[in-house]
């Protein structure tokens, strides 16, 4: 099993709302059903815990993978993922896509 972290800030002209919208009615159905993620969820990021300012992004998405090897080479180039990679990359800037191991 991997975990898939993104983060992202949002393109200026796109709205939160209309881009929540988009989540819950485009990406989470098309990548929750490829048979190798798991679990796929988008949290909006809404204030630091600690200190001033404003979070470095805006959202982070979790998935957890349970084949990365044939993730990487069927899914990501396959239909379903291009398609819904096209539409995400024109609402948001500098994603950063993120493998973890969690240290046990």
């Amino acid at each position: 099993m991997a975990t898939l972290f993104i983060q992202y800030k949002l393109k200026p002209e796109v709205a939160h709302a209309d881009f929540e919208n988009w989540v819950k009615s485009f990406d989470y159905p098309n990548m929750r059903g490829l048979s190798r993620v798991k679990s796929f969820s988008t949290y909006r990021i809404d204030k630091l815990l600690i200190g001033e300012g404003n979070p470095s992004v805006d959202y982070v998405e979790v998935f957890e993978i349970t084949d990365l090897a044939e993730f990487i080479a069927q899914d990501m180039p396959g239909g379903i993922v291009q398609m819904v990679m096209g539409a995400f990359m024109g609402k948001v800037d500098n994603p950063e896509f993120m493998i973890a191991n969690e240290v046990a």
